[in-house]
């Protein structure tokens, strides 16, 4: 098993006796980017797809590739996910790397009927757009 589904397998089955609202009380109401889920499942949230999206390392800088900025936008409807996202570099060899580990991270996850991811190179990758702990990590001030 795989840290993003340890940590999410963790939050879903807490070990305490106490119970745990779900995030979305609600499938049919939409999520922080607008979007609902109707297929049956409670809705898996963007916040909960780039969490899952954390554990895809970009191998050569070891950061993952969310707090590296490559992932641009999460679209959501219907039970379907659809992840735009980039590269450091337009001949970076490791995109069908980064798509088969996102593959493997969100198509278990509950909510989640059907998974795309769509590789662009509009607007151009540039360091600016790191989280700050990602520019931390490798020295970017």
């Amino acid at each position: 098993m795989n840290e993003a589904s340890e940590r999410i397998e963790t939050e879903e089955n807490p070990a305490s006796d106490t119970a745990v609202e779900p995030a979305t009380a609600d499938p049919a109401t939409p999520g922080p980017n607008g979007n609902a889920s109707t297929n049956g499942h409670a809705g898996v949230s963007e916040q909960e797809i780039l969490e899952a999206l954390k554990a895809v390392i970009d191998p050569e800088l070891g950061i993952n590739i969310v707090d590296l900025g490559l992932v641009y936008d999460v679209d959501i409807a219907d039970g379907h996910v659809h992840v735009t996202y980039t590269l450091t570099t337009m001949g970076c060899p490791i995109g069908p790397l980064v798509e088969a580990q996102m593959h493997q991270l969100l198509d278990p996850l509950p909510g989640i009927d059907s998974f795309d991811a769509e590789m662009v190179l509009r607007p151009p990758w540039s360091p600016e757009m790191m989280s700050e702990e990602a520019k931390e990590a490798l020295g970017y001030f």
